[in-house]
């Protein structure tokens, strides 16, 4: 006897529902990333810890995703790639403008009084003082990467300050090396005379023996600034259900492993809120890096 084609389709939904009961959904993951502020080697090998971490402690699979650049580190925040992103002080608050209801969540404890160094290669005749040298006028010097927060924008807004000139107007050349190891790496090979890094990458290249005194050196530091932070988008409890967000900014106040924190370098991680960003906002749009209007 033929089956009519309305009791075929009620069997076929039984059986889905049959196989729905017995298959659990695939679960989503909750996925982070972090900007490029090294290479992309120590990149992964830091946060794929810490990706393990998180998935012990929030019962879902964490998975971390590397991005090329620090405007890709924003867009892939933006645009939901990632839900969880590692920002320096100005990532942070341009993306957190893009995404209604994200919140700063975490920092480390060093970034409540962040710092970065001036470096000169031995050839300038430049040493350390508590003050901005007449000197550094016509040098070759390097920023970082054009977002950075410790390579670019606050000794930036330092400079300015100080000498009343835009950089191009100061040195006979600016360039942006990208990030803080090829900061300190063209500086020691003179390819520029100065330029201006993060004082946590400089500190830990230095312990590993990879910074020759002879050839450069710190020669001023900036006053301190708030710097990187946890950024989490508002939406999250939504997705991984109430308290989600909850759960991640303990996990990350929790974080007590050496091995862990070592790698960010952090000594461990305190609450942040929006608001303690705001002094970086005001900074880029001072200098021009944001729209007073975003």
């Amino acid at each position: 006897m033929t089956l009519s084609v309305a009791f075929r389709a009620r069997l076929l939904g039984l059986a889905t529902l049959c196989l729905s009961a017995v298959m659990p959904a695939q679960a989503v993951p909750f996925v982070f990333t972090a900007i490029p502020d090294q290479d992309e080697r120590h990149l992964t090998e830091r946060f794929g810890k810490i990706a393990d971490y998180l998935t012990d402690k929030l019962g879902v699979e964490v998975q971390y995703i590397p991005v090329k650049s620090y405007p890709a580190a924003v867009s892939a925040f933006r645009n939901d790639q990632v839900q969880l992103a590692w920002f320096g002080g100005l990532t942070g608050v341009q993306a957190r403008e893009l995404v209604p209801g994200s919140e700063a969540i975490a920092q480390g404890k060093e970034d409540t009084t962040f710092v970065s160094y001036i470096i000169a290669h031995s050839s300038t005749g430049l040493i350390e003082s508590e003050h901005l040298p007449a000197a550094l006028a016509g040098k070759r010097f390097t920023f970082g990467d054009k977002g950075s927060t410790s390579g670019r924008l606050m000794p930036e807004f330092f400079l300015r300050q100080h000498f009343g000139q835009a950089p191009e107007q100061l040195f006979s050349r600016v360039g942006f090396s990208g990030d803080h190891n090829r900061t300190i790496s063209l500086v020691q090979s003179g390819a520029f005379e100065v330029g201006a890094v993060n004082y946590a990458v400089w500190d830990a290249e230095k312990a590993k023996g990879n910074i020759d005194d002879s050839k450069v050196s710190v020669i001023w530091s900036t006053p301190s600034y708030p710097d990187y932070q946890w950024s989490i988008r508002g939406d999250v409890n939504a997705r991984f259900g109430d308290g989600f967000k909850e759960k991640v900014q303990q996990a990350l106040l929790e974080m007590a492993d050496p091995a862990l924190l070592a790698a960010f370098p952090r000594s461990g991680f305190v609450k942040a809120t929006n608001d303690d960003y705001a002094p970086i906002r005001d900074t880029a749009v001072a200098i021009g890096i944001m729209d007073p209007a975003q």
